[in-house]
This record gives C-alpha cells, sequence and structure tokens, in this order.
C-alpha cells in the first residue's frame, strides 16, 4: 500500500508504516500538480497545511483510502468529496493537546502579568513597577467554548488555581466533574471573565465571535483563540478592544493567515491587524499553540496508530 507524505512530519510515522509494509514515498519537494502524479495510485496521504486538498486534487487519486492529517482541523480537507468516496479522516488532536493547553495557560499568565510589555521596557532600561502591575487569575471564571481535547486539556491546567471553569459544548453532553461545570452558552456570556475558544472551523463556526456575541457578555473579559483564526471577526474584537468590552487577548491564530502560514507577512493586512500589533492588551503567536518538540513526534505517532489499527499494507 503506498502512502504519499505532502507535508514534512515527525519521521516516526514513516518509520512505523515503512516496518509494517507500507510503501513511503516523499513529496515534499514538489508543487501540486506534480503532487498530483504521484497520488495517482496512492492508498494513503499524509498532510499537515501545505495547500488545500480540494476535488480536483483527490479526483487525481482513484485508490485513496485514507487521508492522516498532522493536527487537528480539517478544513484544508474537501471533507465531502472524502464522504462521498469513502476515504476515512484520521486527524491527532490527542498529540498535541497537551501543548495547546500549557500554550494557552502561558499566554494568560503572561497577558495578566504584563510579562510581554515589562521584558521589552526593562530590556530598554525602563523600570515601571507601577505600569507592569499584574491582576491575579485566583477567582476569575474562565469560560470554555468546546470540550474536546484542547479544551478539555486547558481545563485540566486550570486545576491548580482558584478558578470557577465552565464549559459550553454544543455536541457533547454529561462531561462536568468536580473540576468543570457544563453549562449553556448564556451562562458563559453571564459568568465569564475569561473566554477561551476551543472548537473547529466549520461553516458553523465562522466568524462566530462577531459584534453580537461579544455584546452578549455581561462583564468585559478577556479573550483567548488557540483554535482557528476565522473564528474570531477581527474587526468586531478590534472594536471591543477600543470600547474595554474586551480587555485583552491572546491569540495564536489570526483570522488572514493563509494555507501556508509562512507567507502571512507577504499579504497586504488590514488596519485592523495594525492595531492588534501595536496594542499592549494583545499577545500574539504564530500558530505555535501545539507545535512544542514534545508534540511534534505525539502528532505522528497517534497517526500511525491509527492508520495501523485500521488498514495494513496489503
Amino acid at each position: 500500500m503506498k502512502v504519499v507524505f505532502l507535508d514534512i512530519v515527525h519521521p516516526i510515522l514513516e518509520k512505523r508504516l515503512s516496518i509494517a509494509g507500507f510503501e513511503c514515498v516523499d513529496a515534499t519537494p514538489f508543487v501540486k500538480e506534480e503532487c498530483k502524479k504521484l497520488v495517482s495510485d496512492a492508498a494513503g496521504i499524509v498532510v499537515r497545511s501545505r495547500f488545500r486538498l480540494d476535488a480536483e486534487f483527490l479526483s487525481s487519486a482513484p485508490n485513496l483510502k485514507f487521508i492522516a492529517r498532522s493536527g487537528a482541523g480539517m478544513e484544508n480537507i474537501d471533507t465531502s468529496f472524502t464522504d462521498e468516496y469513502d476515504i476515512s479522516l484520521f486527524n491527532a488532536p490527542e498529540g498535541n493537546r497537551n501543548a495547546v493547553g500549557e500554550h494557552a495557560l502561558g499566554m494568560l499568565l503572561a497577558l495578566f502579568n504584563k510579562l510581554h510589555t515589562a521584558d521589552l521596557e526593562v530590556r530598554n532600561g525602563k523600570w515601571d513597577r507601577d505600569g507592569n502591575r499584574g491582576v491575579e487569575l485566583d477567582g476569575k471564571t474562565v469560560g470554555l467554548i468546546g470540550f474536546g481535547n484542547n479544551g478539555s486539556a486547558f481545563a485540566k491546567k486550570l486545576r491548580g488555581f482558584d478558578v470557577e471553569v465552565l464549559a459550553y459544548d454544543k455536541y457533547k453532553r454529561d462531561f462536568g466533574n468536580e473540576f468543570v461545570q457544563e453549562v449553556e452558552l448564556k451562562d458563559i456570556f453571564e459568568k465569564s471573565d475569561v473566554l477561551s475558544f476551543h472548537i473547529p472551523q466549520t461553516d458553523e463556526t465562522l466568524f462566530m465571535a462577531d459584534e453580537v456575541f461579544f455584546d452578549s457578555f455581561m462583564k468585559p473579559i478577556h479573550l483567548i483563540n488557540l483554535s482557528r483564526g476565522k473564528i474570531v471577526k477581527t474587526s468586531a474584537l478590534v472594536d471591543g478592544l477600543k470600547s474595554k468590552r474586551i480587555l485583552g487577548a491572546c491569540l495564536d491564530v489570526l483570522e488572514y493567515e493563509k494555507t501556508s502560514f509562512e507567507s502571512f507577512f507577504k499579504q497586504d493586512l488590514p488596519a485592523d491587524f495594525e492595531y492588534l500589533l501595536g496594542s499592549s492588551d494583545v499577545i500574539l503567536s504564530p500558530h505555535v499553540g501545539g507545535w512544542t518538540h514534545e508534540s511534534y513526534f505525539k502528532l505522528s505517532d497517534v497517526l500511525a496508530d491509527k492508520i495501523l489499527e485500521n488498514f495494513k499494507a496489503s
């Protein structure tokens, strides 16, 4: 069974598949049109985020049985096509959930304690203690939207703090425990001091966090987004920051991201993004929340488990 690797992933995946008898082909040096030829007789594809696997591309692989995505989201894959042709989809949210949880907590604590501004000021010879006075996480209510792998991992990281954790998930029930209270969305709006998104990008969640959404909160909030950039409408976020309805934001993902994150700054970016860049109330990172040295291995190892559980080399 031939498996074509369109993206660079941890070598443990190729190693484990090769040992099991799969033929692994490295297509990472080739452009999309060349890759279409390489997948013409492939049974499997391994991808990260290099380019979109649309119907045209997938039609070039008539023998395709599975797609393995090193990551969680599937928005770059035409799932209508894969459903129609019974192509199995594997992702690996188990592989980077701990990384996402730690990154979310790190961003929040850094924002609350102004570590991003204080560090720069001290390096530039400015010693402003009062201007860099922080606020404490203890006593706050943290609202989570989405309680899958990443949401539950973040909730786990919050256990050591004296916080109330509320979680809303439209598609899950009876997940509450001594650390997390399962609630409805209206409770998130009413009680949250901190809001954190842990949901995939779908037609339903696209720009979910718009002006009406932010206006629904009963008190000012801090926002965390380590899910997908297009869940948050940036113009609405900026309006909220300017009006102080949003006190600060931790953003690992941005609305303006393209499929290839490396080309992000080559595009014309709007004034709203310039505002985020200049705001001391915002912490930014380059979509790296789930991308630790440890998760790099775990993502591929999880995919190997799933592929080998469902398919044999011949």
